[in-house]
């Protein structure tokens, strides 16, 4: 299972350690990743995710899982996360 996540597309980082002489080795950053279950209340269900706790700060911010996905672009999330954002588009449709 690849460390991204799945709302955000956040990933992992490299970058350097560096002693305290100065020497530097090459290291990897990886984001806090969590799995969790956002609710949707259009859909009125539950959805499992992999979020890093900053995307799962945004979502909070910006007003719940339905709001977060119409909001962001489809190149940024994952396949099961872009299926949730057409189920959602769907029922905005019939409603």
């Amino acid at each position: 299972m690849s460390r991204i996540c799945e709302l955000t597309g956040k990933g992992r980082q490299v970058g350097n350690n560096v002693s305290h002489a100065n020497n530097k080795t090459k290291r990897v950053f990886l984001p806090n990743l969590q799995n969790v279950t956002l609710l949707s209340e259009k859909l009125e269900r539950g959805f499992k995710f992999r979020v890093s706790t900053h995307g799962l700060r945004s979502v909070e911010h910006n007003g719940g899982l339905d709001n977060w996905l119409l909001k962001t672009k489809d190149e940024k999330l994952s396949s099961r996360a872009l299926k949730v954002k057409r189920e959602l588009k769907k029922a905005a449709k019939a409603a």
